[in-house]
């Protein structure tokens, strides 16, 4: 059970780091706000010796430029619901109250199709790599919650 306990809290800590990052987004964007976004987006390429030309930094860029104050208003407000909705499961994970344990196993799912897609149309390492951690995490959650049931149907019996 100790083992259990290990792992929901390192999910706990990707999940948080999650919402931590959700909140920097939310908060970047708010405190650019106004600003032309393109340049600011040319300049972070630039800053980070990037070729603007590349597939990455040419989509953040036009992502950028075509992002308006309206449109920066509700991304925050997403961000934010996102990080809070990320705080609570960790918080959650690392109490190991069951309900984020399933609701933990719920979205990581949800993504799978998503990534599959991402790493079909556009093969990278990261894409790769961020479809692998969700994996992991799902597969352990699922192991998780059947080994509570297990231990559920073993004391009932």
């Amino acid at each position: 059970m100790t083992s259990s306990k290990n792992g929901l809290k390192a999910i706990a800590i990707i999940e948080a780091f999650k919402g931590l990052l959700a909140l920097l987004v939310g908060f970047g964007l708010h405190a650019l706000a106004g600003r032309n976004l393109q340049q600011v987006a040319e300049s972070i390429v630039s800053h980070t010796h990037l070729n603007p030309a590349s597939h990455f930094p040419s989509v953040f860029i036009h992502a950028a430029s075509s992002i308006s104050d309206r449109n920066i208003n509700l991304i925050v407000i997403g961000a934010l619901a996102y990080s809070l909705i990320r705080f609570v499961e960790a918080y959650g994970l690392w109490k190991a109250f069951v309900w984020t344990e399933w609701f933990a196993l719920v979205t990581g799912a949800i993504y799978l199709p998503f990534e599959v897609y991402e790493i079909v149309s556009h093969t990278h390492i990261l894409s790769i790599s961020v479809f692998l951690l969700n994996v992991a995490v799902v597969w352990y959650m699922a192991r998780v919650l059947q080994s509570k049931r297990k231990e559920r149907n073993a004391s009932t019996s």
